[in-house]
């Protein structure tokens, strides 16, 4: 069974700096397009950040563009997204979404971690 765990999060200042990990267990043929998203209390879920699966490509909300970076890292079905000048408005839980296909025959299925909370305090 493949599981999704995101970690990293915590209480930082206006200002300050988090990374994100994004780790997946389980039988893993082959990682697809990683997404991060986030949803604030009271407010509908958001895309943050993606990478496409050739780690080619990365789309940002404008709401971060600048200030956060999405990457992949090893082993396979790991991500990160390394976030800068954090703000109140960046607080939120944040979910990575990610394509995994467990054989090599088989489609691609997306799955969704935890998440993990982010509090930035002015």
């Amino acid at each position: 069974q493949v599981v999704l765990i995101e970690s990293g999060g915590g209480a930082v200042q206006a200002g300050g700096s988090l990374r994100l990990s994004c780790a997946t267990s389980g039988p893993i043929w082959s990682a697809g397009g990683l997404f991060w998203y986030r949803r604030a209390p009271g407010k509908e879920r958001e895309f943050v950040a993606s990478i496409d699966y050739k780690n080619q490509i990365t789309d940002y909300a404008d709401s971060v563009k600048g200030r956060f970076t999405v990457l992949r890292g090893d082993p396979l079905g790991t991500g990160y997204l390394h976030m800068y000048n954090l703000g109140p408005e960046d607080a939120a839980a944040y979910y990575c979404n990610q394509g995994i296909a467990t054989t090599g025959c088989g489609s691609y299925r997306r799955y969704w971690g935890q998440g993990t909370q982010v509090t930035v305090s002015s």
